[in-house]
């Protein structure tokens, strides 16, 4: 034994495309990635430690001129972790079209112009997909319906990929996170918009059966599993990382 830590190995030098790496989450997904020995592209709309390309998930000509920018460099890609996303609380009769399109836009259109034009350099040497999507695309919420909405869908267009990476000699995987009640600003804002955020913090963590809230380095080192070789048989999946809050 050489003493180099276990997980310096995992991703070994891979190029990992992370987009939202200016946030808590994304950020702390490019921190495990390169302690894992990976290489980080970080992409958000605005700058950030991580952030190497500055563009908007929303438009393909953006996600055109980045993807190329990376072929030009001479580089490749072994991983995508679509991390981009916006949160708007609301019911139904609170959320205008304007917002619930700018969240579907983010979240799920985001995340396929990111799957469709990463594709191609993933292809090339196989490679691992990994899109974040919340476990409130699995059973919904009332005040959260343009969110929860959109997270239902990076669902469906997780697996649809995964069929399509398995076809690929060699495979590209696809798998996706679903997190809840991350200590995050989606969490603090979640809290304040009730009013007596103290309180509603406390009774959003009873409602955990671990009884505390996960937090971002619990999300990267999930991500950092499934872009490794660890997870070389899991695609198509969604990993709930919940604290058992959807097995209540």
């Amino acid at each position: 034994m050489n003493g180099t830590p276990r997980t310096m190995s995992r991703l070994s030098d891979r190029p990992v495309l992370v987009t939202g790496a200016a946030g808590a989450i994304g950020a702390a997904i490019c921190h495990a990635i390169l302690d894992a020995g990976g290489e980080v592209i970080g992409c958000d709309l605005s700058a950030g430690a991580y952030v190497e390309h500055v563009f908007d998930v929303t438009r393909e000509d953006d996600w055109q001129a980045t993807i190329g920018r990376i072929v030009a460099s001479g580089r490749s890609l072994a991983g995508l972790v679509n991390a981009a996303g916006v949160f708007v609380r609301g019911t139904m009769a609170e959320t205008d079209v304007e917002s619930f399109n700018r969240v579907m836009a983010v979240n799920l259109d985001g995340t396929f112009l990111g799957c469709k034009h990463a594709m191609p350099l993933l292809a090339r040497h196989g490679g691992a997909i990994v899109n974040l999507s919340s476990i409130f695309g699995r059973v919904g919420r009332h005040d959260m319906i343009a969110y929860a909405t959109s997270k239902g869908g990076v669902d469906v267009l997780t697996r649809s990929v995964a069929l399509l990476g398995a076809q690929l000699i060699p495979p590209v995987r696809c798998n996706s996170i679903s997190p809840a009640f991350i200590e995050s600003t989606m969490l603090d804002d979640t809290a304040a918009a009730t009013g007596w955020p103290a309180g509603a913090r406390a009774r959003i963590r009873r409602d955990v059966p671990l009884d505390r809230f996960g937090t971002p380095q619990e999300v990267a080192a999930l991500a950092v599993y499934l872009l490794s070789d660890e997870a070389g048989f899991a695609t198509g999946a969604d990993f709930a990382l919940d604290g058992g809050y959807t097995t209540r």
